[in-house]
């Protein structure tokens, strides 16, 4: 995961059936949701999640 992705660990996934899609990432929850709420107003039949990604480092 790069700098800039762990800047903005929250993600708008668009849900289908071949595969999830990132839309966009965010810093905080509360403009993921709100963003959300945009694209369920323009795309009524697409499912989209927020969610906290962040990678999980692996030590060996």
């Amino acid at each position: 995961m790069t700098y800039r992705t762990e800047l903005r660990p929250w993600a708008i996934f668009r849900c289908r059936v071949s595969g999830n899609i990132c839309v966009a990432r965010f810093r905080s929850r509360t403009d993921a949701d709100a963003y959300m709420s945009i694209l369920c107003g323009l795309s009524p039949g697409e499912i989209f999640e927020v969610v906290f990604d962040v990678a999980v480092e692996v030590k060996q």
